[in-house]
């Protein structure tokens, strides 16, 4: 018999992973953690000193469990020293000793999160003794297999709506996105109370990592979160796009918090060594969903802007990227004017950030040179180099308004 996918409500899961892992600390009388099969933290379970649910212990941490809570991630040492114990492929639970080289102060029992053979996740608790029972492990393992069903479910689901969202932002206007829409709908619940009305954002973190959705953290763990997919970025490059539902049109903070976890996310699963930078923007405010092309195209804007301007990001909103509102808006290689060529070479990158500043600064030549820290006549001298290169008068306006956007365009 199919199983009905769970129920969404207000961004979390009916018959919630915390109730389970709850009910597994209250089983075994001991704090638990329930993370995924890439060691993201999903829930946590607190004990008092008397094993009672409840009241959560400090004296049950060690630093591994402190960093997981935290930063809702196990390092890669840890995860290293904890799969070297067989845990991926094992089916009942694994003590696992001590390692103070991966930070590992206290002993492991890992109780794995299977469905249909497939691990899904782990349970974790700290191995103290005289530790549980074998009675007591066998029931817990009964509540790891519910969470592994809830977990496929989610899974399922979140696939689901993540090929239905993509569907509504990458298709073009017209019939093929009404349908789209109207698929995204269904998958979120129409209707009063449904996650597919009230207020929504979107959200854009780029560059992604990858083109699997399933590399990002489960949806269930962002706060808000109603969906999720891959988007294209560039000519090979991926951006991670989130639907977010809010409760007030003028509070933004369940975005970006969400943007600000996807953003590390992503920098913390990029290429070993590799230095990139990733960077998140945040869509106007939308009744519903009708609108959903024009909120992505404003997060992805925003997430441009704060990856060409640091100054912007690491996380920007669409409200607050200024003149890159207009900017991203135009044709790729529209800013790359042909009299602007030569100052952009990297030979005369001083001198572009010279023009850069004194725009910024409205032309107020004493500004300039306090920001710059230079000599009010060496300004001068610069900007005189500026106006050979290009030929632009930069006492006329128009001229001021092309090189300001050509350098700000060059950046996108």
């Amino acid at each position: 018999m199919k199983r009905r996918p769970p129920v969404r409500e207000n961004g979390g899961v009916k018959g919630d992973y915390q109730d389970l892992v709850d009910e597994i600390s209250a089983l075994l009388g001991a704090p638990a953690t329930l993370e995924d099969r890439d060691f993201r933290l999903i829930a946590f379970g607190a004990q008092d000193r008397d094993g009672s649910a409840g009241e959560f212990d400090e004296s049950t941490l060690d630093p591994v469990r402190t960093r997981t809570i935290l930063t809702r991630r196990s390092t890669t040492a840890v995860r290293t020293w904890f799969e070297g114990f067989g845990i991926t492929r094992a089916t009942g639970p694994v003590r696992i000793p001590v390692s103070p080289k991966a930070g590992v102060h206290r002993g492991r029992l890992c109780l794995p999160v299977r469905h249909r053979g497939v691990v899904l996740g782990y349970v974790w608790l700290l191995d103290d003794e005289p530790g549980p029972t074998a009675q007591q492990l066998s029931a817990a393992m009964e509540v790891a297999a519910r969470i592994g069903d809830l977990l496929a479910d989610e899974a399922q689901a979140g696939a689901d709506l993540s090929r239905e969202f993509r569907a509504v932002l990458t298709a073009e206007p017209g019939w093929q996105r009404d349908m789209s829409l109207a698929a995204l709908r269904t998958a979120l619940g129409a209707g009063p109370g449904g996650a597919a009305e009230g207020l929504h954002t979107v959200v854009c973190v780029a560059p992604w990592p990858s083109a699997d959705p399933g590399d990002a953290p489960p949806l269930a763990t962002v706060p808000g979160g109603a969906a999720l997919c891959t988007v294209p970025w560039g000519a090979t490059g991926h951006s991670l796009a989130l639907l977010v539902r809010l409760r007030a049109s003028t509070v933004l903070t369940p975005a970006r918090s969400a943007a600000a976890r996807l953003r590390e996310s992503a920098s913390t699963t990029a290429e070993a060594g590799a230095e990139v930078r990733v960077a998140a923007g945040v869509a106007g405010v939308r009744d519903g969903l009708g609108e959903l092309g024009e909120a992505w195209r404003e997060a992805a804007a925003a997430a441009r802007a704060a990856l060409a301007e640091e100054r912007l990001g690491p996380v920007a909103e669409w409200s607050a990227i200024g003149p890159y509102r207009m900017l991203t808006a135009l044709p790729p290689g529209t800013t790359h004017d042909p009299l602007v060529r030569d100052l952009l070479a990297p030979a005369h990158r001083e001198l572009a950030r010279t023009a850069e500043a004194y725009l910024d600064c409205a032309g107020q030549a004493g500004r300039t040179a306090a920001e710059l820290g230079i000599h009010r006549q060496t300004l001068y001298y610069r900007l005189s180099r500026v106006e050979q290169l290009t030929a632009l008068d930069l006492d006329d306006g128009e001229d001021r308004l092309l090189l300001h956007m050509a350098l700000k365009g060059s950046r996108l």
